[in-house]
């Protein structure tokens, strides 16, 4: 597989496409907590890897570190560029209200509000400290792979993961504390949210 994608084979890549489109799709959600910024990330992800793959190296495992790496970047440079245009919404005037459709997008509504949640949570780790995160619990990547991802040294991936763990713990630990506090709003609501921002504690397989 490494020696056709450094060939340019088109056929070896777009098998490539088909194996880990989704993991790069989901990791980019992840760290943007965004389904558009998410797709774009994934698009840009291919079109530079499509356009680098001669920097693969011949030989190695699976290519899907390689392919997270990328998409880490081009996450990071999503956020960036969402910053900046929320910063010049902010400076707009108000926008005229539309028609509530809200019978048509009650489910996206409660997959973005647990989406926010998610994102909320792993915002408050430093941009690093994230990056590892995402890779290691939520795609999977053992250390090395994770490592090779982001061009760092293992010891790092090690030291980045322990110290995320740490952080989201006591922030999943204040919002069972704060569900059980206040028993106010839809049942059950503060109890899932809380047990979904501490669903990625979970320990990393591999």
């Amino acid at each position: 597989m490494r020696a056709r994608i450094r060939a340019g084979d088109r056929a070896a890549f777009a098998d490539l496409y088909d194996e880990h489109a989704r993991a790069v799709y989901n990791h980019a959600l992840r760290l943007t907590g965004n389904w558009s910024e998410a797709e774009e990330a994934m698009s840009e992800t291919f079109l530079a890897a499509w356009r680098t793959r001669e920097t693969v190296e011949p030989e190695g495992g699976s290519l899907k570190p390689w392919l997270l790496g990328i998409a880490t970047h081009k996450a990071h440079n999503a956020n960036r560029g969402l910053r900046r245009r929320l910063a010049f919404l902010a400076r707009s005037p108000e926008p005229r209200a539309v028609e509530d459709f809200a019978e048509e997008t009650a489910g996206r509504i409660d997959d973005a509000r647990r989406l926010a949640v998610v994102h909320e949570a792993l915002g408050r780790l430093r941009r690093q400290d994230r990056e590892v995160f995402a890779l290691c619990v939520s795609a999977g990547l053992d250390y090395q792979q994770a490592a090779e991802a982001l061009g760092i040294p293992v010891g790092t991936v090690r030291s980045r993961l322990s110290r995320a763990r740490a952080r989201l713990a006591r922030i999943s630990s204040g919002r069972l504390d704060r569900a059980k506090a206040e028993p106010r709003g839809p049942r059950g609501e503060k109890e899932s949210e809380a047990a979904l921002a501490a669903m990625f504690l979970q320990e990393e397989t591999g």
